[in-house]
């Protein structure tokens, strides 16, 4: 995953025709190093997004813009509108994520 530093680049990124998912985390945060366990997988088996990465603590005010209140926070856009977002206490496990990009319509 592709690594967003700055609210100009999310912008850009999430205006693509293309679906793009952004995961939310932090470096503290105990549940995020769970999800790194586990994602590598998922991510290969859905390449219809582009997958990105976002640390709340860097860009807070992107992460409270687009409600991110708990992480790890997966969310999905296209054309710059939120399509998704599975909540933190929601994606503890392989199952809850691959549930979750199962039920994305976009």
């Amino acid at each position: 995953m592709k690594e967003i530093k700055t609210a100009e680049e999310f912008n850009e990124i999430i205006a693509s025709d293309q679906p793009v998912l952004v995961k939310f985390e932090a470096d503290w945060c105990p549940d995020c190093k769970r999800m790194d366990m586990f994602i590598d997988p998922i991510v290969e088996t859905y390449d219809t997004y582009t997958w990105y990465e976002a640390d709340r603590d860097v860009i807070p005010e992107i992460a409270e813009k687009y409600d991110v209140m708990g992480i790890p926070s997966l969310l999905v856009f296209k054309n710059g509108e939120k399509h998704a977002h599975l909540h933190s206490a929601n994606a503890k496990s392989p199952a809850q994520v691959t549930e979750f990009l199962d039920g994305v319509k976009i």
